[in-house]
């Protein structure tokens, strides 16, 4: 398996402008990218063995990050079809 990180930029590289601009100007946004970011660091972390955990936690984790990540989806392309 791969443990390359999934940033948002490289997971949606369609809105990379938009996720830029978004973070400087939507507090909301901002907040749903930092915790993004932060679980995203700690799931990498963990699968690379540098902060182990268990398997259950590592699930755990994953599937917030994939929740958060959907709804980070949603809120870009709601944003990009008004713009």
């Amino acid at each position: 398996m791969s443990h390359v990180p999934h940033e948002l930029n490289h997971e949606f590289p369609q809105f990379a402008p938009l996720i830029s601009a978004l973070r400087q100007s939507d507090s909301h946004f901002a907040r749903m990218s930092n915790t993004y970011h932060d679980l995203n660091r700690d799931v990498h972390r963990a699968e690379t063995d540098v902060e182990p955990t268990s398997d259950a936690h590592l699930t755990e984790m994953r599937k917030a990050r994939m929740t958060l990540k959907d709804e980070i989806y949603s809120y870009l392309k709601a944003r990009a079809e008004t713009t």
